[in-house]
């Protein structure tokens, strides 16, 4: 699966070494930034499951940027997050 990040990194060197750090941590993985986007997306190609997403988070943190998890549209519907276990349906 791919996941995708909103960051607050926005140089070259920080997004290369922070890939470099996920290649060694998850070597079946495959990630890279956009820092030209306004969120400085990072995404991660190749990710087995929700833990994982949230190791990548913590690694991300670990060195001082903010990370979190943009949703896919398919998995929210304007109000909740559809994939179980990341937020509860609210009340109808």
């Amino acid at each position: 699966m791919i996941e995708v990040f909103k960051t607050d990194v926005n140089e070259k060197d920080h997004a290369r070494m922070l890939v470099d750090r996920i290649h060694k941590a998850f070597s079946h993985c495959r990630a890279n930034f956009d820092l030209e986007d306004c969120d400085r997306i990072l995404r991660v190609k190749g990710i087995t499951g929700e833990e994982e997403t949230w190791q990548i988070v913590s690694l991300v943190k670990s060195f001082g940027w903010r990370v979190e998890i943009l949703p896919d549209d398919e998995l929210f519907d304007g109000q909740n997050f559809v994939r179980e276990g990341l937020l509860e349906d609210s009340p109808k």
